[in-house]
């Protein structure tokens, strides 16, 4: 586990990985307004991908990435298997098709080797089964790129502002003000 104290914190608790999340996802929400769409999956997968370093980012984000994408293809089946037997749906019927959903989000995770897939993956099968405008395909696509995105970019974020960088950045700030 990485353990880290963070440098320079007059909040407790408030260190760099803090920093870098918040700063990220506040960049990637201005960074969709042109766009006139909505980021908050895109903001999510920047929370789940931002790591204490770049191991513990691709991990998690990985995570992410992945059940979003496993949760979003389970969805749009499962989705077109009840309206293909009840055309204006049945929730009963997604209810048993939601256990067995479950059952094989489980197995794909763990067949591609991302046990910790499931979780977010579940997330997204209910939000599609159970919360989902009438364009399911759309909606779970647009998930899925969205939260590609964001884990990209906190990736990214993380690749450029290494926690050493950082570091070295604040020492630097804290040795020029002893100076003063």
């Amino acid at each position: 586990m990485n353990s880290h104290k963070p440098v320079n914190a007059l909040i407790p608790g408030l260190g760099q990985r803090s920093i870098k999340t918040a700063l990220s996802t506040a960049i990637l929400a201005l960074l969709y307004l042109p766009f006139g769409e909505n980021p908050t999956f895109a903001c999510i997968g920047v929370i789940f991908g931002m790591g204490n370093g770049m191991e513990d980012s691709k991990k998690s984000g990985g995570n992410r990435l992945v059940g979003t994408i496993i949760g979003g293809l389970l969805g749009i089946g499962i989705f077109w298997i009840e309206h293909w037997i009840f055309p204006k749906g049945n929730y009963y019927l997604r209810v048993v098709l939601i256990f067995f959903g479950v059952i094989l989000l489980v197995c794909a995770s763990v067949i591609f080797k991302w046990p910790g897939a499931v979780q977010p993956g579940g997330v997204v099968l209910c939000i599609i089964l159970f919360n989902t405008p009438a364009d399911h395909v759309d909606y779970a696509f647009g998930r899925m790129f969205d939260t590609a995105i964001g884990v990209i970019f906190a990736i990214a974020v993380n690749a450029f502002f290494t926690r050493e960088r950082v570091d070295k950045w604040l020492k630097r700030e804290a040795a020029a003000e002893n100076v003063e």
